[in-house]
C-alpha cells in the first residue's frame, strides 16, 4: 500500500513539472501577438511604410521649427499712414494754383476764364478745355449729340490738311489721290485732317482700319466728305472742331490757348455753348446741362455756372 501511494505521488509531481512550461507559454502569448500587430501596422511600401512614417515625422518637426522661428522673428506691425487726398498727391505748383480756386463756388464764364489763365501751372502755352456734363443717354440715337463748328478765334493749333481728290485744293498741305495712296500704303499719315470727295471715298475703304482709330477717316457729319473742297480746307485751317458726347454723356472740347486771353476764349466758349444748346434733343424735358467745368492742360478745374449755357 505504501509503495502504491508513493508511486501515485511521484506521478502527480511529474504532471506538475510537465505542465509548468505550458503555463509559461500561455502567459507569453499576448506579447507575441503585440509584436505581430506592430509588424502588420508597418507596411513594406506606401504611406504606412517605415520610410514614409519617418519622412512624415521629419516634415512635421520641420514645420514646427519654422513656426517657432517665425514667431521669434516676427516684428511689431507698423501703423500705416493715412491715405493722402488727390490734391495732396499733386505737385507743388498745382497745389499753389488750386489754392486760388474755391471748390464749391460756381464761377461766371468770364471770371472762370480769367482764373484759368492765371492758375495755369505749366511753362508752355496750355490748352483751355471745356467739359460739359449733359443729361442725355448716348445709347439713344436722338440723344447721341454730335456736331462740328468753326471757332471764331481759331484753335491756336497749326493744322495740316490733306485732300483726297482728283484735283488739288488751294491751301491744302497734301492733295491728290495717287500721292495720298502712296503715303497710306507705307503707313505714313502726316496730316491732322483728311478731306475727301464722295466719288473717291470707296478708294479709302481699305485704309479704314488705319485711319478710323486715329479719327482721320472722312465723315459727312464732320464736314470732311464734301464736293466743296476749297471751303472745307479754309474752315479746317480757320479752326473747325468736332465734338461728341462720350459714353457717360460728357462733351470734352478744347476752346483755344491760354495766350488767346479771356476775350477770345469767351468768344469761342459762347460759340460752343450755342451749338450744344441748338442740338438739345426733343426727348429731354428736364434739365439739359448738369455741370460745366473749365480747366487748362495740367491745371486745376473749376465749376462754371450752368446758367451760362
Amino acid at each position: 500500500m505504501a509503495t502504491a501511494k508513493k508511486k501515485q505521488e511521484e506521478a502527480v509531481e511529474e504532471v506538475v513539472v510537465t505542465e509548468t512550461p505550458i503555463v509559461e507559454a500561455v502567459t507569453e502569448k499576448p506579447e507575441v501577438e503585440e509584436t505581430e500587430a506592430e509588424e502588420k501596422a508597418t507596411a513594406k511600401a506606401g504611406k504606412r511604410s517605415a520610410k514614409a512614417i519617418a519622412e512624415a515625422e521629419e516634415k512635421q518637426a520641420k514645420e514646427e521649427r519654422k513656426a517657432s522661428d517665425a514667431e521669434a522673428d516676427e516684428k511689431p506691425k507698423q501703423k500705416s499712414k493715412a491715405t493722402r487726398s488727390r490734391l495732396e498727391r499733386q505737385g507743388k505748383n498745382f497745389r499753389k494754383a488750386a489754392e486760388q480756386i474755391e471748390k464749391d463756388k460756381a464761377y461766371g464764364l468770364g471770371e472762370a476764364l480769367g482764373l484759368a489763365i492765371k492758375t495755369s501751372p505749366v511753362k508752355f502755352d496750355a490748352t483751355v478745355e471745356l467739359h460739359i456734363n449733359l443729361n442725355v443717354d448716348p445709347r439713344h440715337a436722338d440723344q447721341n449729340i454730335r456736331d462740328n463748328l468753326v471757332l471764331p478765334a481759331g484753335t491756336g493749333k497749326s493744322i495740316r490738311v490733306a485732300v483726297f481728290a482728283d484735283e488739288g485744293a488751294e491751301g491744302a498741305d497734301i492733295s491728290g489721290v495717287e500721292a495720298l495712296i502712296k503715303q497710306l500704303d507705307k503707313g505714313v499719315m502726316d496730316f491732322d485732317i483728311l478731306i475727301a470727295t464722295p466719288a473717291n471715298m470707296p478708294k479709302l475703304g481699305k485704309y479704314a482700319r488705319a485711319l478710323g482709330p486715329r479719327g482721320l477717316m472722312p465723315n459727312p457729319k464732320s464736314g470732311t466728305v464734301t464736293t466743296d473742297v476749297a471751303k472745307a480746307v479754309s474752315e479746317a485751317k480757320a479752326g473747325r472742331v468736332e465734338y461728341r458726347v462720350d459714353s457717360t454723356g460728357i462733351v470734352h472740347l478744347g476752346i483755344g490757348k491760354v495766350s488767346f486771353g479771356p476775350a477770345k476764349l469767351e468768344e469761342n466758349a459762347r460759340a460752343v455753348f450755342a451749338s450744344i444748346k441748338s442740338n438739345k434733343p426733343a426727348s429731354v424735358k428736364s434739365t439739359y446741362v448738369k455741370a460745366i467745368h473749365l480747366t487748362t492742360t495740367m491745371g486745376p478745374s473749376m465749376n462754371v455756372a450752368v446758367n451760362e449755357l
